[in-house]
């Protein structure tokens, strides 16, 4: 099983970049910085992890038009690795996350960016649409006693 899932700030906007074969296809590019706790003798108390994230098609599209340098989000993914040669010839491995879903992690008053709640999930090929997501979960008529709020 291949599955990931982090919580972290972007260093930078998303890097946008459009296919171009008959269906133009958004590929968003950007990394993401995830805390890494560390023993409590380390007097630095925390570093960071600077992982590399590749959001294709919808939820490219998502990342460009709302994430930004500093939001926090949580994104559920899969690892990918891959291998190049540069112009100058050397190998070069890569490492990153392929993301199926993401969510804001913070609120809208926390920091410059959307509205805490709110996610993206890539389509699935078999799953069914979903309805539009407007942040409020539908409560079924008839529980409101067991509501710790009226």
């Amino acid at each position: 099983m291949n599955r990931v899932i982090l919580m972290g700030r972007l260093t930078r906007d998303p890097e946008v970049r459009y296919s171009q074969n008959d269906t133009s296809m958004a590929i968003a590019r950007y990394t993401l910085a995830v805390d890494r706790r560390v023993s409590r003798n380390n007097t630095d108390g925390q570093t960071a992890d600077f992982i590399n994230i590749v959001a294709f098609g919808r939820l490219g599209e998502f990342s460009e038009k709302y994430l930004h340098r500093g939001t926090k989000v949580a994104l559920e993914g899969r690892i990918q690795t891959g291998s190049y040669t540069n112009k100058d010839g050397v190998k070069v491995y890569t490492t990153e996350v392929i993301a199926d879903n993401i969510e804001f992690a913070e609120s809208k008053g926390a920091s410059e960016g959307q509205g805490g709640g709110q996610s993206y999930s890539a389509p699935q090929a078999s799953a069914a649409p979903a309805p539009a997501d407007d942040g409020f979960m539908n409560i079924p008529d008839g529980i409101d006693e067991e509501l710790p709020f009226s």
